[in-house]
Parts: C-alpha cells; structure tokens; sequence
C-alpha cells in the first residue's frame, strides 16, 4: 500500500518536537508499506532531512521514509497571524501533492485542522481512502481559550471541521473525549477508532534506575520536570504559583525544572527573575534522544494545563507517555481521563485546577516519602506496558489501514 502521510509538524528523535508520526510510519513500513511523509520546517522539529531546498521544498529517505519538507518555518512563538498564513500555504500546496501524486491512502493528522484540507480533497476529487487522525478538537479547543473569537473564523473552522470528519473514509481519535467529539459532530456511524499516544518502553527499558540528578539541582533534591511548549493552554504560571508557595514554606529541596519553549517563556522568565524564584530553572527545547537519559534523572513529571474544561479529555499529551515510560510518578493539575488514570492506577497524585497550596502540598509528599514516590513510579511504568505499549498501539494504527484499504 502506498500512504501519503501529512503531518506538518513532523519530527524524527533528532528534534525537540513529538515522534508519534515517525514512530507509526516506521511501523506501517515494517509491515510493508510505503509512506511519503509530507510536513513543514517546524521550530522544535527535525525531519532529519539536511541539504538545501529547491523551489520551496527538499526531500530524501529518512529512516525508510520518503520525507518531503516544505520551506515553510513554524514556531511556536510565532503570532496568530503569522501562524494561520503559514497553515493555510501548508495546506495549498499539500493539496497540489495529493491532486498529482501516485498512492492509494492519504492520511492527515492534526493540529492544524487545516491538515485535512489535501485529504478531503483527494476523496472528492481523486475518490480515494482518506484517514484522519484528531489529536486535538478544532475549533472547540481554542474557543474555549478565546484565541479564536472573530464568529466568521469559528464558523469557518466548523465547517471545515464537519467537512473533514464526513469526507474520511475512518477517523483516528488520540483520547476518549476526542472520539465523542469527532461522533458527535459526524454521527454515531462514523467509524472511529481510539489509539492513544505511547509510551516507548524499549528505549527507556532501564528508566526505573534513577540516574544521578538534573541538571543544576544539588544532591537529594526533588527534581520535578515540565516538558513542553510553553503557551497559552499549558497554564505555567501555576508552576511559578506553586514556586512561591514552597519558598513560603522554606523547600529549598524542591526544584522546578521547565524544559521547551514558545511564546510565554520569555514572560514566564521574567517573573520567576522579578519574583526571585531561584526554585525554577529553564531550559532549552532539547533533542527526544537526550530527552530520555534526562527523565532518568528526574523524581516526577509534571502535566500542568490551563483550566480549561475542553482540555478534560480532549488531549492526549506526549510528555504524560514519556514521564509514565519513564518509570516516574506524575503530578496532575487539571481533572479528567488522565487525572482518572493516574489516581486509579495509584501513578502519581492529581490536584484541583488552580490551588497552588494543594499543589506544594502534592510535591512536599513527593519530597518527604521517598519509598512510595518510587512504588508510584514504578506503578506509572506499569500502566506504561499495561496499557500504553507503543508496540501493541501501532497494531491497531497499522490494521486500520489495512481495513480501509481493503
């Protein structure tokens, strides 16, 4: 079978950005298909990729995979304006590739929701399979943000979101919320099938270990990671929030550790420098590869989101796949089905969205009960191969394709 792939933030290990994409078209290889990935230049990515770019574009093999990458820059500090011009070249000129280009299957995964425009075309004009894959609900999440606020915008991104979901022959859901959400808009008929994000549990196959401490954080402290984007619906200001309340409380053993980047860090930076908050250290986007040794050296995983409701259960978060692979106990700050899970599992400790004192209580339990801060840990690496396989997750990717393309 031959896939066309459209992910506009494709990355491989190399970069900073997720790896879901190339870990599931490495696997759709393995089982002997061919996949053109098409993708953009994305800020915390690396398609692996190096020469120049000819007339806008540049391609080669990537690990099995034929990568074609688009000389269209994204970052994630970059303006609303900014960011929607270059979502919708992106789609322009991935629909000129789906309407000339030899395959049997295009599939698209969002965000943007723009990602799905080359697909619906390909199945209007060229009445082919098409697969698209949801990570987030376009336009409720950023609705519900108020990022997006102009009615004619919204009504647009409706529209295209019903279009989208109708068109696709099957649809790919990343959290139980999105699947509701992708029935509620196409129908309760609507094929729709749920593959979660996943944890690599060969690479961090020694991760319960702990390996040494971060970075710049002194022996025996409580090494807490957040790793990520740094914007508007990942709500860190609760993390300088609770940064205050431990100085309050005079826990100079408990550090917070902020990896990534994107348009709030310079701001977030700012405040933790006016307010002293020397609890907190940032650092760089770095590479997933190194990103894996890191986690080794880190006591928990933070999952921190604004206190948006949408966000409940309409995400499915790399980061929260990599802590639990990792073998580390998670600390949660907003309700839903992974604050479920963590509870239920006994992998950490969820806390109310926006309470800061129940979130120092949380890391002060971390601190000061080091043998079940470990157990849960341990518990987290178990969901991670109970549930969260990467393996066993590309099994049911790789077989959806196989079923539409029957």
């Amino acid at each position: 079978m031959r896939i066309l792939y459209y992910h506009q933030h494709f990355s491989t290990p190399s970069g900073s950005a997720g790896t879901r994409s190339y870990e599931m078209a490495r696997r759709l290889i393995q089982h002997g298909h061919s996949v053109t990935m098409i993708c953009g230049s994305y800020g915390m990515g690396n398609t692996g990729l190096q020469e120049s770019f000819v007339r806008g574009r540049r391609s080669g093999m990537v690990d099995g995979i034929n990568v074609i990458e688009l000389e269209l820059p994204y970052a994630n500090r970059d303006s609303l304006v900014k960011r929607s011009r270059t979502f919708a070249r992106f789609a322009f000129h991935s629909t000129l590739i789906a309407l000339r280009s030899p395959y049997d299957v295009v599939f698209a995964t969002s965000t943007p929701l723009t990602a799905a425009i080359p697909g619906i075309a390909a199945r209007t004009f060229r009445r082919k399979r098409f697969i698209f894959e949801v990570r987030d609900l376009w336009p409720e999440l950023p609705k519900a943000m108020g990022v997006i606020t102009n009615p004619v915008a919204l009504t647009l991104l409706s529209w295209l979101e019903w279009i989208a979901y109708r068109s696709a022959t099957s649809c790919i859901g990343l959290s139980p919320g999105i699947v509701d959400g992708i029935r509620k808009r196409a129908g309760p008929a609507k094929r729709v099938t749920l593959v979660p994000n996943g944890s690599d549990l060969d690479v961090f196959a020694t991760a319960l270990d702990k390996s040494g401490d971060m970075p710049g954080t002194a022996p025996g402290d409580l090494d807490c990671v957040f790793m990520g984007a740094h914007g508007l619906a990942n709500g860190l200001d609760a993390v300088l929030d609770v940064a205050v309340e431990l100085k309050k409380r005079a826990r100079t053993d408990i550090r917070l550790v902020m990896i990534g980047d994107g348009r709030c860090k310079p701001a977030l930076q700012k405040r933790a420098a006016d307010e002293t908050l020397d609890n907190v250290k940032f650092m760089a986007p770095i590479a997933k590869t190194e990103l894996y040794s890191l986690l080794r050296s880190a006591d928990v995983g933070l999952m921190i989101l604004a206190n948006v409701p949408a966000f409940y259960y309409g995400t499915s978060p790399n980061k929260f796949f990599d802590y639990i692979a990792a073998g580390i106990p998670v600390l949660n700050n907003y309700p839903g089905w992974l604050a479920d899970m963590i509870t239920d599992a006994g992998a950490g400790i969820a806390v109310p969205p926006e309470d800061s004192v129940a979130f120092a209580d949380a890391l002060e339990y971390f601190a000061d009960h080091v043998e079940e801060r470990i157990s849960m840990g341990a518990r987290a690496r178990e969901l991670a191969q109970g549930k969260f396989d990467r393996e066993k997750l590309a099994q049911a990717f790789v077989a959806e394709f196989e079923r539409v393309a029957c």
